[in-house]
């Protein structure tokens, strides 16, 4: 005895698939928290400089970066 061939009816289960994806909502995205700003506080960047520039900086050892921050501060403070 053969079985009859079998044949789809109504929507097949990619349809029906298909259909809950496109009928789904996303929620909205949620913007990260800011950070807390701290009176005084230091933000972390990158910085591209020439390379005799940081040497000269580091060749005082460690506290380079604190070097770096000083000279720049000295020249906002005399464009204010």
């Amino acid at each position: 005895m053969s079985r009859p061939p079998f044949r789809r009816t109504g929507s097949s289960v990619r349809d029906t698939a298909e259909a809950a994806f496109k009928s789904a909502t996303t929620k909205p995205v949620e913007a990260p928290p800011k950070a807390p700003v701290v009176p005084g506080g230091r933000e972390m960047v990158t910085l591209r400089i020439d390379r005799e520039v940081l040497e000269h900086f580091q060749e005082g050892g460690p506290g380079w970066q604190d070097r770096i921050n000083d000279a720049l501060r000295k020249i906002v403070e005399t464009k204010s």
